[in-house]
């Protein structure tokens, strides 16, 4: 009987589980650690944070979900993982007790660390700047934004900061699903014109999002996304402050550097910023006691090395799509993978930049949502395919992977909007595709309108029936 653990339940992680409680559950041992007994549907955190979406309908029980699939699931964390014997030490929520798990496959697929501290002044913790970025953040966002709206509607005016608040941060899509929802809920209530709404981003320019940006056919003629992006902010009255990476909070002012290297300051009363992402702090135990989180994991930001190349300058990277990982599994220990956001990429996709005061510029590869699913479900099918053959059969780089992404321009599904943006492939592949884009030019695509609003609401009602496992789940695709 094989014996398989999973460090966490997000869209990696749940994928995972589903495919192996449905291949091996019945006759292999399956066992799912993670710090909630919900999985959380991410994306629609951005309607939490205004106001537009209960917290609760981003959620269901997983422990319902298991159950079917004969996974067990322990709530609370994972802390030590000792790879040569092969067990990994947790702590459940309902118990003072520490547990033992033993394993003949792991997968960490913790998600991130929100590394607020790598920015002083920034998070939820220290009354500054609120975050979307997990069920309390973006509760609490809701309560601080709601304050915002509360003084406008008595005819104060505000002024909203949404974007990154790191250098290295990822997830620019997040915060501008963020602010064109903010923008068009105070034009629902009525007040936009008493709020001066400004895009902080590290991004080198609009549109970016971290995977070198987008050039995409649009009515018939090539756009770049940075002009899609900079259009919509045009008129929904946005102001962009773009290459910038914010060095510090306090209770008045953002303080960044540009990438000319200029420090500056922007005043707000309420602010949004992502922060920087690591890995989850853990162990790597050896069999004598050692620690081997060098062979593991980045020690850079404790996320996952798996079978890319690493140590490659960006040039180099950038013309080798074979650098990025096929199979996600660690080169140290073959047992262990890692998937979502938890595994270590190569480097990244957009050209980083140091500014002369050598500050580093350079937004991370995002690895959330559809690329997470993907990958779960490949490690997954590799891992069956461990159990019952022996060898893998399943591979899908960054470099061959399309993604979907719809970002909601606001909720309404009589007058709102999405962009909904078809990239392809993720990670550009100029061998293949030896154009400007290293993309392909007749599928990737991004258009806006009401069409994408109804689109981005019928994924959150499909993905929360595929994620619960229920009849036909495996039709619909990560």
């Amino acid at each position: 009987m094989a014996k398989i653990c999973i460090i966490g339940a997000g869209f990696a992680g749940h994928t995972a589980a589903l495919y192996l409680g449905d291949k091996l559950g019945k006759a292999h041992e399956i066992t799912v650690i993670n710090r909630s007994k919900n999985f959380v549907y991410i994306p629609s955190l951005v309607w939490v944070g205004i106001d537009r979406m209960d917290v609760e309908n981003t959620q269901f029980d997983l422990e319902k979900v298991y159950s079917k699939f004969n996974v067990r699931l322990i709530t609370g964390k994972a802390t030590e993982v000792h790879a040569d014997e092969q067990f990994v030490i947790a702590e459940p929520d309902n118990s003072s007790e520490v547990e033992k798990i033993e394993y003949d496959y792991i997968l960490i697929a913790t998600g991130p660390k929100l590394d607020f501290e790598a920015t002083p002044g920034l998070g939820p913790a220290t009354g500054n700047t609120w975050s979307i970025c997990s069920p309390p953040h973006a509760s609490e966002a809701k309560i601080k934004y709601l304050e915002s709206v509360t003084k406008m509607e008595n005819g104060e005016r505000q002024r909203i900061v949404i974007g990154t608040g790191h250098g290295g941060a990822t997830c620019q899509g997040a915060a501008l699903e963020y602010i064109t929802n903010v923008h068009k809920d105070l034009v629902r209530r009525g007040i936009r014109e008493k709020c001066d709404l400004t895009y902080l981003s590290n991004e080198p320019e609009l549109g970016d999002f971290g995977i070198r940006g987008l050039s995409v056919k649009h009515k018939g003629e090539m756009t770049s996304g940075a002009d899609f992006i900079g259009a919509v902010f045009e008129d929904y009255g946005i102001n962009p402050m773009i290459a910038r990476a914010v060095q510090s909070v306090d209770k008045e002012n953002i303080y960044w550097e540009d990438i000319n290297g200029e420090s500056g300051e922007t005043g707000y009363d309420y602010a949004m910023l992502i922060p920087r992402f690591l890995g989850q702090p853990m162990k790597f135990i050896g069999a004598d006691g050692q620690d081997i989180a060098d062979k593991i994991v980045n020690p850079a930001n404790g996320l996952v090395k798996v079978d890319g190349i690493y140590g490659l300058k960006y040039d180099d990277l950038a013309n080798n799509p074979d650098a990025w990982p096929a199979v996600y599994q660690n080169p140290a220990y073959s047992n262990i993978f890692a998937a979502g956001i938890a595994f270590a990429p190569p480097g990244p996709i957009s050209a980083p930049a140091i500014t002369p005061n050598g500050t580093a510029l350079s937004p991370a590869p995002p690895r959330t949502g559809m690329v997470s699913g993907i990958i779960g479900r490949i490690v997954a099918l590799n891992i069956i395919d461990l159990v019952q053959k022996g060898r893998m059969t399943h591979s899908e780089r960054m470099t061959e992977m399309a993604a979907a992404c719809i970002a909601s321009m606001g909720d309404s599904l009589w007058d709102g909007s999405a962009a909904v943006i078809m990239v392809y492939p993720v990670v550009p592949d100029n061998r293949k595709y030896p154009n400007e884009q290293g993309r392909d030019q007749y599928v990737t695509h991004m258009e806006m309108g009401l069409a994408g609003a109804w689109m981005k609401r019928m994924i959150h009602t499909t993905f929360m029936y595929k994620l619960q496992g229920k009849p036909g789940w495996k039709i619909i695709p990560e």
